[in-house]
């Protein structure tokens, strides 16, 4: 089972007067679940606060009820070095890279001799130590529409849609790290938008992005879900060329935090 830091450190972490530090919701140890690297043992450090509202976003109380406890670079640094199976990290949210502090975490990580994955929206660009750049552009049918919204007040659709896509940004990470595109995929009505947006990045980069750069991977919080989406976004990978990405983790610890 993936280890979650313990909950007496969580809450003598608590207090926000760390002025090099992050506002972290959880740092455990498990399996990397998504991407090129699944399988890995991974420690994650996962910043709390998001940029964007996926209705579908699996870190709830990094979004749309934000909840962290203030820890510093050196803290960070200390729990994740007592994980000492694993010399992978993978820095997630929320969205990581909307903290100042991120760089200087990424940085000091990469100076341990860790190597970093970020997972990221792709629509901030930061200037740091990272191996691989896992960056998951966010399609219309994440928008938080009226019948989709968590909250039920559709407060936050127009914004997130203005948001969700940042060419520019998206740009400069895929020719600044290695990276991979991950798309979240809720249907067959996705492909014609993931299509477009590959042709951008491609129009926007110097880099080569392969069609084995990109993954596809379906939606779904619980291994119910999961159950609906997985073979139907496995034909559409197979049928477009692209790769398919589990949610390892899903298929082995459900839902539970921590994994």
């Amino acid at each position: 089972m993936p280890v979650n830091a313990d909950a007496d450190t969580r809450e003598e972490r608590s207090q926000p007067d760390v002025e090099d530090g992050l506002p972290v919701n959880e740092l455990f140890y498990s399996l990397q679940g998504e991407g090129m690297l699944a399988g890995v043992p991974s420690v994650f450090v996962r910043t709390s606060g998001c940029n964007l509202r996926c209705w579908f976003c699996d870190s709830y109380h990094t979004s749309w009820e934000p909840t962290q406890a203030w820890m510093s670079i050196e803290k960070i640094i200390a729990e994740v070095e007592s994980h000492d199976q694993a010399d992978h990290v993978v820095v997630t949210g929320g969205e990581p890279l909307m903290h100042d502090k991120t760089a200087g975490l990424l940085d000091r990580l990469s100076e341990a001799g860790y190597h970093t994955t970020v997972e990221t929206n792709g629509t901030l660009y930061q200037d740091a130590q990272i191996d691989l750049a896992s960056i998951s552009p966010k399609l219309t049918s994440s928008t938080p529409t009226e019948q989709k919204d968590p909250k039920g007040d559709g407060e936050w659709a127009e914004r997130h849609e203005k948001r969700r896509l940042n060419m520019e940004a998206l740009a400069e990470l895929v020719d600044s790290y290695e990276s991979q595109l991950k798309f979240v995929v809720t249907g067959p009505d996705d492909m014609p938008e993931i299509e477009t947006i590959i042709k951008q990045v491609r129009s926007a980069t110097s880099t080569t992005v392969a069609d084995s750069d990109v993954l596809l991977m379906p939606e779904g919080m619980t291994r119910d879900q999961l159950e609906q989406t997985r073979n139907e976004v496995a034909e559409l990978a197979t049928e477009y060329g692209y790769r398919y990405t589990p949610r390892l983790h899903v298929d082995l610890w459900n839902d539970a935090p921590g994994t």
